[in-house]
């Protein structure tokens, strides 16, 4: 099990010291890439929430599955100060909130945010049947249609997105938020060559979706995340 203990600074982030000093936080997910908790861990890095980053074995996710660690059977899940969230979106707004990367006062600014982060959950469970089928041929042939139809017609949901919300180059308003994390993870994940059969260039027909994904990953806390945890 692979632990690292987080906590940096933050810069630009409105952040009250009794959240940071006063919770003990424990996330727990394995040693991968994935946006559902790169969300989160991500947004405890930018706003410098110090935070206990568990990353279990397989072997140690099958026991947690039994043990009571996770309540829906399933990961992520975040501990506050012993106590227990569980659920992507949840866990995301939590340490959104703390780390000032979701909206705390416009409620109608927070469902755009909640928006976009149900967007990259329903992407991801299209890709859930090509990901899992076991059937050599088969898989091919799911990942194939997987690539040309399907993940282009809901990445140009996406698309969509960043062209109502203007020129910002953000998803919700004029800044980043836990949405932004999401989608550049998601997309990062889908595009990044480690699914057999799912081509690199597949966000060449999105423009602003690809100018979102360079900036995201242009920024320096953004890239001090990628060097630390060599994602």
């Amino acid at each position: 099990m692979t632990h690292y203990r987080m906590f940096f600074q933050h810069s630009h982030l409105e952040i009250h010291s009794s959240l940071k000093n006063a919770m003990k936080l424990r996330l727990i997910y394995p040693d991968i890439p994935f946006w559902r908790a790169e969300t989160s861990r991500l947004a405890l890095f930018i706003g410098g929430i110090e935070f206990e980053d568990v990353r279990p074995s397989r072997e140690e996710i099958t026991k947690m599955k039994t043990d009571g660690t996770f309540p829906f059977g399933q990961c992520p899940v975040l501990h506050v100060d012993g106590k227990t969230i569980a659920q992507t979106g949840a866990i995301a707004r939590f340490c959104g909130k703390l780390s000032g990367l979701y909206p705390s006062k416009d409620e109608f600014t927070a469902a755009k945010v909640d928006e976009v982060i149900d967007l990259a959950t329903d992407i991801t469970n299209q890709m859930r049947p090509a990901l899992r089928e076991s059937d050599p041929k088969l898989k091919i042939e799911m990942r194939k249609e997987l690539s040309k139809t399907i993940l282009p017609h809901w990445l140009a949901f996406l698309e969509k997105l960043l062209q109502d919300n203007g020129d910002t180059g953000f998803f919700v308003n004029d800044s980043i938020s836990v949405a932004d994390l999401a989608v550049w993870r998601l997309c990062g994940w889908i595009s990044g060559g480690v699914i057999d059969d799912i081509p690199t260039n597949l966000l060449e027909g999105f423009p602003l979706l690809s100018i979102h994904q360079q900036e995201i990953s242009n920024l320096p806390k953004v890239i001090e995340w990628i060097e630390k945890t060599h994602l």
